[in-house]
């Protein structure tokens, strides 16, 4: 016969379940109902609880029960190891989730050409079982497709004052998550050499100059912005593409306001861009509830390439040939 140790007692987790049950409802009619269990169920798995233990968890207290001292301790203990077992499927499942799957996301242009590509790659490298589906939208169609289940993720900015201009739409059906901050700059002719030492000009600066206004959205941040300092900006020429504003500019027809993205996305070495004090977008990645695993790991690597340096970021005058 051994005279070594006797072996710990061997806790079982459905019946943890049950004593966790029985001190947060405070009888064992009360767990039974919450566990769905019948109510001679739960008399027998505490019992069994109390055996494998080896010391009394539970005594009478009137028609009732009540825990005793080390019923308490291990009830604690037990929605602690209860609590950890459950964070452990749920990674394991995530993991299990990331070995092949789809996120389908819509995302506006500026971002679809900067942060899409580093998270795609990053998500790719990492995850090799994974696919992304990529649809550009402006951020109201790209909030309508998500709140559609068209699209698993929405990649949407805000203009940081949202006292004056358009919201993306009411975000609070979705799970927000901020991605990035984006500086909102003017964009003007580079000018003759030299011409940067000027200074950084304001908007009242060019109040009578022609302007060239972008998305809905942005032309009435424009129009805002403008109102605040007095005038209204003679708007020549409308159009969303940031290639094709930036071309109007360098051809002398007019000034606009750019988004960071979009000049990190293309730069025409003949404008010139100067930060516009105040002016900001919120880039955010919205998804609807928990997002399945392999949206989730996109929204991340979303985040991750939105914290990125920009690399070669703005600059006053064209880059040195």
């Amino acid at each position: 016969m051994s005279s070594g140790s006797p072996s710990p007692p061997h806790l079982d987790l459905t019946r943890l379940r049950v004593l966790a049950a029985v001190a947060r409802t405070g009888s064992v009619t009360a767990a039974a109902r919450e566990l769905h269990y019948a109510q001679p169920s739960v008399s027998h798995h505490l019992a069994r609880l109390e055996a494998e233990a080896g010391i009394p968890l539970l005594r009478r207290a009137g028609r009732g029960v009540c825990l005793t001292e080390a019923g308490r301790l291990l009830a604690d203990r037990a929605e602690e190891i209860l609590g950890r077992v459950e964070g452990a499927r749920r990674e394991l499942d995530a993991l299990a989730g990331l070995r092949a799957g789809r996120a389908r996301l819509a995302s506006f242009p500026s971002a679809l050409a900067t942060l899409v590509p580093d998270a795609v790659s990053r998500l790719r490298a990492e995850h090799p079982g994974l696919s992304v589906g990529l649809v550009e939208a402006e951020p109201p169609e790209a909030v309508a497709a998500l709140a559609a289940g068209d699209v698993d993720v929405a990649l949407v900015f805000e203009h940081t004052d949202v006292r004056h201009a358009r919201t993306v739409n009411d975000l609070s059906p979705f799970e927000v998550t901020p991605v990035c901050h984006e500086p909102v700059t003017l964009v003007r002719p580079a000018g003759p050499p030299g011409a940067e030492a000027l200074g950084e000009p304001t908007l009242a600066d060019l109040q009578d100059a022609d302007w060239i206004a972008g998305c809905e959205r942005c032309r009435a941040d424009l129009v805002a912005r403008c109102a605040a300092v007095g005038f209204v900006p003679r708007i020549a020429f409308e159009t969303d593409d940031y290639v094709a504003v930036q071309a109007l500019v360098a051809a002398g027809t007019g000034v606009s306001v750019l988004p960071e993205l979009a000049l990190r996305a293309h730069r025409n070495p003949d404008v010139r861009t100067d930060p516009l004090p105040g002016a900001a977008r919120r880039v955010l990645a919205l998804t609807v509830g928990a997002p399945s695993p392999p949206a989730a790991a996109l929204v991340a690597r979303l985040v991750a390439a939105g914290a990125e340096p920009a690399g070669a970021r703005m600059s006053n005058g064209p880059p040195p040939g």
